[in-house]
């Protein structure tokens, strides 16, 4: 049923959560695989690179992943690792609408109502916008 499902990380422990089920999903579809994507948000890079002058950010970016890396071997599912670039939400939507996933597993920070209503939550705009089902974990 999922062949085809990407992962939306960025790294936190609620992309964790939803890698579980991604990777789960993933291993009970012969040939099922998982693409990880990680969007380097533009609006922060440049915090980044200055909160962590002197070191390579790449290189944070991919030991921030590289749990996620564990849990595809864990269970045994073949994946793709892709870091892309531009604000989080509308990259996401972009690439999984080109790249025709069956199902798009993404974590959710918990924002309360207002926050989301002030905010917008990327989940929710992904939700909104992808063709194809979304799965949310909290």
């Amino acid at each position: 049923m999922y062949q085809k499902i990407l992962l939306a990380s960025d790294g936190s422990e609620h992309a964790l959560r939803a890698a579980d089920h991604a990777f789960s999903l993933a291993s009970l579809q012969k040939d099922a695989q998982v693409d990880i994507i990680y969007v380097v948000d533009t609006k922060h890079a440049k915090e980044d690179v200055i909160h962590h002058w002197g070191e390579d950010t790449s290189v944070l970016r991919k030991q921030r992943m590289s749990m996620f890396e564990q849990k595809a071997q864990y269970h045994n599912v073949p994946y793709e690792l892709t870091f892309l670039h531009g604000e989080p939400g509308p990259t996401i939507v972009k690439h999984a609408n080109h790249h025709d996933y069956d199902i798009v597993v993404i974590g959710s920070r918990g924002l309360n109502v207002l926050q989301e209503m002030v905010l917008g939550s990327v989940s929710h705009k992904v939700a909104k916008r992808v063709n194809c089902p979304v799965l949310i974990i909290k």
